[in-house]
């Protein structure tokens, strides 16, 4: 009998492709254009995807046989599931893989900015031995505002526990899991007191530009800004003006607004180099949960999400 067919998307760990082949007919294609999916959508049944093509009601109508959609990592919003939803197909995703890869690439990044390690580094590079101006900061005894306690703004606040910080947290969703040193607070509540703000929300319009110039103006403690969630939660270009006037000290950033740097306009290139050059800034290309542990993982927990209902296998 002819097996069902699968087409993965994305980049992914061998295990998932070895664990679909039991299945389906999988067709691996992680450079596939959306118009290239479309024209193979009417043969579909699973189809696993990332960050890299929308999957909008154009496509999920031109896939009638389309049963299930799973997604490597987390965040869903350039999946249409409310609408996928209303067509019997099941849309699952897979951040209890990489939510501890995050997690540390939040406080890896947050402690070489407190520390200077960056900059300490480049100097050493270029022949120079500064000590005093990169004397650094300690994290211990810190108040850490969470913005998003899902799973990765959960797992940040987890590893944040030996350095006997305050953690404040706010989700939009969740309620009633404030526990020791981890307190239930307001946005504004987080400005007020925060030393650093992390923001570990999806996108959307709730969270579009979040951190705006607005809600820089109201943090009260120049807290340090990590973000590695999605680009379009803090707004670039305000962000580096609030390092210029102090309303920030620093800045994390994983992801950006825009990603393809080979698109930018003058004006994007201006406040990217701007950013680049500051000294309490880092930025890297969007691998925070991109460890090796977590490329299998994600790959364990969404094959265990989309094949614990039998109906899934296409039998």
């Amino acid at each position: 009998m002819t097996k069902p067919n699968c087409i993965v998307t994305a980049h992914c760990h061998p295990w998932l492709l070895d664990q679909l082949n039991k299945t389906y007919t999988v067709a691996y294609e992680p450079l596939i254009t959306y118009e290239q999916l479309l024209a193979r959508a009417p043969l579909l049944v699973g189809l696993v995807v990332t960050t890299r093509l929308q999957i909008d009601k154009r496509l999920i109508d031109a896939a009638p046989g389309l049963r299930w959609i799973g997604r490597l990592g987390s965040g869903l919003e350039l999946i249409d599931v409310a609408y996928a939803e209303t067509k019997g197909i099941r849309v699952a995703s897979s951040p209890e893989g990489n939510r501890n890869a995050v997690a540390e690439q939040a406080l890896g990044m947050l402690l070489g900015v407190m520390n200077k390690l960056f900059t300490a580094t480049a100097q050493v590079k270029t022949g120079q031995w500064i000590r005093s101006e990169n004397r650094g900061i300690e994290l211990r005894g810190k108040t850490v505002g969470i913005v998003g306690y899902g799973n990765t703004g959960s797992q940040f606040a987890k590893l944040l526990q030996p350095f006997d910080v305050t953690v404040l947290a706010y989700d939009l969703n969740r309620y009633g899991f404030a526990n020791g040193y981890i307190k239930e607070a307001s946005v504004a509540q987080i400005c007020r007191y925060a030393q650093v703000i992390s923001f570990h929300v999806p996108l959307n319009a709730h969270s579009k530009h979040m951190a705006n110039q607005q809600l820089f103006a109201e943090m009260q403690q120049q807290p340090i800004i990590v973000n590695t969630s999605r680009g379009g939660v803090v707004h670039t270009a305000h962000l580096l003006a609030a390092l210029d006037q102090g309303l920030v000290s620093g800045a994390c950033l994983d992801v950006l607004e825009n990603e393809k740097l080979h698109t930018y306009t003058p004006e994007e290139q201006q406040v990217l180099q701007a950013l680049l050059n500051h000294p309490a800034v880092v930025v890297t290309p969007h691998i925070a949960g991109y460890s090796h542990e977590a490329f299998l993982g994600m790959a364990q927990v969404l094959v265990q999400k989309l094949f614990e209902t039998p109906a899934l296998t296409g039998s």
